[in-house]
């Protein structure tokens, strides 16, 4: 590219600057949850990406480095599970040598004990922790894996450990599974630094049965917490912030509730997804990318592939979870796991 940046702001029809890069690395997790990547689908087993077809260390590199010309501030890397990725450190050096770009990492923390000194000596930023339950028989019903709590509870204790100062944990909440997991994960952090977010449960995917019986409004989860733990609202802190703020009006820390079903949020989303087979998502619950693999793997210039990113953002206009209740099961969206969250 000939220029640094371009001359002005990014926006799709609806106006939303483009600022938010999610990159899946891998395909593949330990976990089974069944609202992201349940073992069978449509009885059948899952079925995983050829390693061929996904995305290099390098290839996802160039193109972070030309979305960074776009406007891009922040870079998630997600899954699948991405500390399943071998040397995801190495990626993370790489992304985090890019200038002005801040890097952070979904995880479900599972082997994050033994990875967290080389992504903080790797130079990540932030990462944000899945975890729908502190009992054992509850959080392996929902992640259908053989793992204890303890191994994620050692996860974001080592990573506390060797510095990392901003931790979120996320946890789905569905009526009559994990209900309980409100007041004990609320309980269980606070006074700690780090925040939990508590997820209403939505249509991700195709697979994931999906009902709106067992969506717990943000409303009620806050009320409950509020019993107990007496709140008080937070102003969003940057543009196109998903979760409602609130903190502990003893100032013991903060919470937050992310409403993407009872109310969306899609008027201020600035994210776009890069699959792990090189695909660009501009909506979670997209039912089709767009390929820029084949300019990475066939010659396609810098200015191809920008060119190919602005009439893509410029053309969005998606805005499902407004649009729900007319579109939910009237198409197969892809599934989470692909895109990540």
């Amino acid at each position: 590219m000939n220029d640094n940046r371009l001359p002005y702001s990014l926006v799709d029809q609806l106006q939303r600057p483009l600022q938010d890069l999610r990159i899946s690395v891998t395909d593949r997790c330990n976990f089974r949850c069944t609202y992201c990547m349940p073992r069978t689908v449509f009885g059948q087993d899952y079925d995983f990406l050829p390693r061929p077809e996904i995305l290099t260390f390098e290839e996802i590199s160039r193109t972070a480095r030309i979305f960074s010309q776009l406007g891009i501030k922040k870079i998630r890397l997600t899954g699948g599970e991405p500390l399943l990725r071998k040397n995801l450190d190495q990626l993370v050096a790489q992304l985090t040598a890019i200038e002005s770009i801040e890097v952070a990492l979904t995880t479900n923390a599972s082997i994050l004990a033994k990875k967290a000194q080389s992504l903080k000596d790797a130079g990540l930023n932030r990462i944000t922790v899945s975890l729908d339950a502190l009992d054992d028989p509850t959080f392996k019903q929902m992640s259908d894996a053989d793992f204890s709590v303890n191994d994620v509870l050692q996860g974001i204790e080592q990573a506390l450990y060797v510095g990392f100062e901003d931790i979120k944990v996320n946890c789905v909440i569905k009526r009559g599974t994990n209900d309980h997991a409100l007041l004990d994960l609320a309980r269980y952090f606070k006074g700690t630094a780090v925040t939990v977010r508590f997820i209403e449960f939505m249509d991700v995917g195709s697979t994931n049965n999906w009902q709106p019986v067992e969506v717990i409004p943000a409303k009620e989860m806050k009320e409950i917490i509020d019993a107990e733990f007496p709140l008080e609202s937070l102003e969003e802190s940057y543009l196109g912030e998903v979760a409602r703020r609130y903190r502990y009006a003893d100032g013991s820390g903060e919470i937050g509730f992310i409403t993407s079903v009872t109310h969306p949020f899609c008027g201020q989303c600035t994210r776009i997804r890069l699959s792990t087979d090189g695909k660009l998502y501009t909506c979670l619950f997209a039912s089709q990318g767009s390929d820029i693999r084949h300019f990475l793997r066939n010659g396609g210039s810098d200015d191809e592939i920008t060119q190919h990113i602005i009439t893509l953002w410029q053309a969005r206009s998606d805005r499902y979870s407004e649009l729900r209740q007319l579109e939910s099961g009237q198409k197969k969206k892809i599934e989470m796991s692909y895109i990540g969250g």
